[in-house]
């Protein structure tokens, strides 16, 4: 080969090299256009993700950003793209949420459909805790809690307000937990019995403290007034029966969960509703019902009955909370006279097992699916859900909307603005917080601190809430029994037809549609369907997984 030809090969081979090289480099330069700050290699691969963002910072990501979400569609105030919460909730976070709305009454089912075609949104809001634990062994949702290292305001809160004994209910099998829950400050009790407290002081009668007062109460309200029953209840005595329980030591109505409860002394749990505390709760209701002081229809039927039986006199005593104690006085209004009547919600009888609150520190919460972890974006989606969820700032936008628009704040002190109302403050105001606005509904607003929450509540609540505190000894949850697939499924096949017996019996008893003598055989009837079996399964699993 000539010396001429090699110096032409070089040159040839030089400028390949030199080309290739370009193209690299031009290629790169091309992708950091294209895609800027949503590449997962810039900025340490955290997006759109602040940086140093830590607690008392407020959440801004740093470029636009939409994030999907299901959305649970409240009846009473119907999902509004143009509500000034999704408005100004873009203009503080730069954050836009591509919304799936799904009407309440089918949510539970649509999201398992979402959920199990792999079409779920990023973020999956309302989901109270236990509902996600069918999704968990598909790997269709995101264990969470390996991931809130990133939520500086939610850890600085479960440090503070002492949330791991609530968490520990949440942890699946492998020690992780799915949904990430609203959490408040305190336990907040809400339901208790609403009474007439001019019957009271008619007849010349404290409030009662007790069941036992109770019914002594209910006895002279029946003397005074024969032709009456004068405890009548709503909630088909579910919401009843969950207060009465934690007084007398065990579990029922809307409490009554797994059946299942922890005995600390021997470490393991029993089968509640066939305790002699259930029967000594049972006969109670169940004497009521004798004495003619509790309707019998009580256990069957609707709301509105009962409703219209307190309202207009017809009996004295019902089940509340809060908000429908704020609707029985607007009806009795106008059925009784404003100046004719009082009632009040009084403080949670104690029972033979003494004051004592049940209660949880958290609320329903939010699943994201496991895609969610794969956006070069992640990181900005938890630093928003941490600012708008656990953040004081947050907090306060989601729940009384924008200040100086929805709302005035001085000395600490919030007011709705005047042309707003909501719970209600300021009756027959042209705008609703909820339905206008979109502030204080359920798929965003929930937990946080004492007073936050307070700070809705009427003065009447107010010391409710102080009262049980003061009152109550507080009963921690449940140690955790952390079920896998197939035991979960087989606890579930032998609850059913024991949860069935013991609904059913229970309400029986109380009416008297089946004799307190039989109840051996109730007890005979459970063991018939494998009570036993369904809690040493329960205990099996739970000492070999704690």
């Amino acid at each position: 080969m000539t010396k001429k030809w090699k110096k032409m090969m070089l040159t040839i081979l030089l400028v390949f090299v030199v080309g290739v090289l370009a193209a690299c480099s031009d290629s790169s330069s091309s992708d950091d256009v294209e895609e800027g700050d949503d590449d997962p290699s810039s900025e340490g691969g955290s997006g759109v993700a602040m940086e140093d963002y830590s607690v008392g910072d407020s959440f801004k990501a740093t470029e636009p950003v939409t994030f999907t979400s299901l959305f649970n569609d409240h009846p009473n105030y119907p999902l509004d793209e143009n509500w000034l919460f999704f408005e100004k909730l873009k203009e503080k976070t730069n954050v836009s949420l591509d919304i799936t709305s799904v009407p309440m009454s089918d949510y539970t089912e649509k999201r398992s459909l979402l959920i199990s075609s792999g079409d779920a949104p990023y973020i999956i809001p309302k989901t109270y805790p236990g509902e996600e634990t069918q999704f968990v062994s598909s790997g269709a949702i995101l264990p969470i809690s390996d991931y809130v290292d990133l939520m500086p305001h939610y850890q600085q809160k479960v440090e503070e307000w002492e949330i791991e004994p609530f968490l520990e209910g949440l942890r699946q099998r492998d020690g992780k937990y799915y949904v990430l829950p609203g959490i408040h400050e305190n336990v907040w009790p809400d339901y208790s019995l609403a009474v007439r407290t001019d019957i009271l002081e008619e007849l010349g009668l404290e409030e009662p403290t007790t069941w036992e007062e109770v019914e002594e109460m209910l006895v002279a309200m029946k003397e005074a007034y024969p032709d009456k029953y004068p405890f009548s209840d709503r909630f088909q005595f579910e919401s009843t029966l969950n207060i009465a329980a934690t007084g007398f030591g065990t579990r029922a109505g809307w409490g009554l969960g797994n059946m299942l409860e922890y005995q600390e002394d021997s470490d393991e749990f029993i089968f509640a509703p066939a305790t002699e505390e259930y029967r000594s709760m049972v006969e109670y209701f169940n004497g009521l019902i004798e004495q003619g002081l509790l309707d019998p229809e009580s256990v069957t039927q609707e709301d509105d009955p009962a409703i219209e039986k307190f309202t207009s006199g017809e009996s004295f005593v019902i089940n509340t909370n809060g908000q429908t104690l704020t609707q029985y006085r607007t009806t009795m209004n106008e059925t009784l006279g404003k100046d004719n009547y009082s009632i009040k919600k009084i403080v949670v009888p104690g029972g033979p097992a003494g004051q004592l609150m049940n209660g949880s520190k958290l609320e329903n919460g939010i699943m994201f699916s496991a895609k969610a972890a794969e956006d070069p974006n992640f990181e900005a989606m938890l630093q928003f859900i941490d600012w708008l969820l656990y953040s004081d700032e947050g907090l306060e936008f989601a729940k009384w909307g924008v200040e100086g628009e929805t709302f005035t704040k001085e000395g600490g002190n919030r007011q709705l603005a005047e042309d707003v109302t909501f719970r209600g403050m300021n009756e027959g105001a042209e705008k609703h917080l909820q339905i206008d606005y979109g502030f204080s509904q359920g798929n965003w607003s929930y937990g946080g601190p004492t007073e936050l929450l307070h700070s809705m509540f009427s003065e009447e609540e107010i010391e409710f809430q102080n009262a049980m505190h003061e009152t109550k000894e507080l009963l921690l949850p449940d140690p955790p029994i952390r079920y896998d697939t197939t035991q979960l499924e087989q606890s579930s096949l032998l609850e059913t037809p024991l949860k069935d017996t013991v609904e059913q019996n229970t309400l029986k008893f109380i009416v008297g549609d089946r004799d307190m003598s039989e109840w051996d055989a109730y007890i005979q009837e459970l063991e018939g369907k494998n009570m036993q079996g369904y809690v040493d399964l329960a205990n099996e699993v739970y000492q070999n997984n704690k």
